[in-house]
């Protein structure tokens, strides 16, 4: 009779561990997509092609303006425009070291203003060319496309949704931490689980 008592007894802790154990291997929880951020990602998407359709159109103005001859000022008009299309898509990248250096760039407004600009030289001397539908065409379609992203970075600034967005990207990131913290407990967990199992006689 006693016997018995004693292998229950030394049989529950084990399948105590052993419930822990396989509550542990439970799906682990992920964090919810936030449907602000899933929009704006969405939207620098789109300001990144924009950005990527006014380099194409004024690379080839400027390489046009300088080997036909046509504006050489033209050309160099065209490369600042380059420059300064790559600036925007490096601000839509959000990388820490930009906006360290160039403040007004974590700013939508601001943001908004340099998509304007961009526009604004993509689609300055487009009469040179009217002999080129094709080049016509594409600078139309650039340069309205950043018009259109400048004017909602503009009006979105103002708003303020600038800082909604910040204030969630903070909270998302609060929350992988916190995810991946309590995966690194369940794993010490485990680990602590398996060494006691392994020191039950």
């Amino acid at each position: 009779m006693s016997r018995d008592i004693e292998e229950a007894d030394v049989t529950q802790p084990l399948a105590n561990t052993t419930a822990t154990t396989s509550s542990s291997t439970n799906p682990k929880p992920k964090p919810k997509s936030d449907p602000i951020l899933a929009t704006c990602r969405c939207f620098s998407f789109v300001t990144i092609v924009a950005s990527i359709l006014c380099i194409i159109a004024n690379v080839y103005s400027a390489v046009r303006s300088f080997t036909d001859g046509l504006d050489i000022f033209d050309g160099i008009f065209r490369c600042y425009a380059v420059v300064i299309a790559v600036f925007v898509i490096v601000a839509e990248t959000e990388w820490s070291f930009v906006t360290k250096f160039w403040k007004v760039l974590e700013y939508w407004a601001g943001r908004g203003m340099l998509q304007i600009f961009v526009a604004v030289m993509t689609r300055a001397y487009s009469d040179t060319y009217t002999e080129r539908h094709a080049i016509l065409l594409l600078q139309d379609i650039a340069s309205y496309t950043m018009l259109a992203c400048g004017l909602i970075y503009v009006v979105s600034g103002v708003l303020c949704l600038g800082f909604l967005k910040r204030a969630r990207q903070n909270k998302q990131i609060s929350a992988q931490q916190a995810i991946k913290d309590l995966q690194e407990l369940e794993q010490r967990r485990a680990e602590l689980e398996a060494l006691l199992i392994d020191d039950t006689p």
